[in-house]
């Protein structure tokens, strides 16, 4: 049923207990296919080890460095199942994650994708968001499209059908969530499924994120809204400007208090 992925690159001190998670999960049907992108520490055979003990577990080294997006792509490529949960070498599974998403794709077979959400006081989970009501629920409510690829599962054929990650650095999953979200009803699961953990060397931890992000998420809504088939009429489309436009006051309003009361 499922299409558990997992990448990795020079990940030697978290990759075991990303495994081990997975391999912990209450739901049992599922493959767990793990795509090297040319590690130079001691990944690989540490992901030997394990691919030796569970016949589950499909393990691919590329010949070349693809970097972060183009190895996921490469890894759903390796799919054969309804739907692709993936799971980054730095993170945990919770034992009922697995269990928890397939039910609720289940249950709404409509959904492209579902992703795990903060808590909501409006609507019990699971629950099933048209295009139109996942991208205004993401705008005034939640963020849901800020989401790491840990909080999703994703039907096979719909990202099949809308071209997998493009690519972009930094963006690709949110940008991802934006298309997806675009064609395809999404489910929304409760909290705590995952567990994500945050070091220095991740890229968003970089200075070039911290500098580059406000940037580069201008680019995925301008792009989200230029589309032919946004689900956001021009009215929709202004609000959300007008509502992005006063937290960005308030953000440069702040900061410039900070900087001159010294807080």
């Amino acid at each position: 049923m499922v299409s558990v992925l997992t990448t990795s690159y020079n990940r030697e001190d978290f990759i075991g207990e990303a495994i081990e998670s997975v391999l912990a999960s209450t739901y049992t049907d599922f493959e767990y296919i793990i795509v090297d992108d040319c590690s130079k520490d001691g990944t690989v055979d540490i992901i030997r080890r394990y691919a030796k003990l569970d016949k589950r577990i499909k393990f691919f080294v590329n010949e070349k460095n693809l970097g972060d997006y183009g190895n996921r792509n490469k890894a759903a490529g390796y799919a054969s199942r309804k739907y692709i949960k993936y799971i980054d070498s730095d993170d945990l599974l919770y034992p009922h994650c697995l269990q928890v998403m397939v039910n609720s794709m289940e249950r709404f077979p409509e959904a492209g994708f579902g992703l795990s959400s903060t808590e909501s006081l409006r609507h019990p989970f699971p629950v099933l968001l048209k295009p139109k009501e996942a991208y205004l629920e993401h705008f005034f409510e939640s963020g849901h499209f800020y989401r790491a690829p840990g909080s999703a599962i994703i039907r096979k054929e719909a990202f099949d059908a809308v071209g997998g990650f493009s690519g972009e650095r930094m963006i690709g999953d949110t940008e991802l969530w934006f298309r997806l979200g675009r064609q395809f009803p999404l489910v929304k699961f409760p909290p705590f499924l995952y567990w994500s953990r945050y070091h220095e060397s991740q890229e968003s931890q970089s200075d070039y994120a911290k500098k580059k992000y406000d940037e580069l998420q201008k680019r995925v809504l301008e792009n989200a809204f230029a589309h032919k088939d946004c689900p956001l009429n021009d009215e929709e489309k202004e609000r959300v400007l007008k509502m992005l436009r006063r937290k960005k006051m308030k953000s440069t309003v702040f900061k410039y208090l900070s900087s001159v009361t010294g807080n």
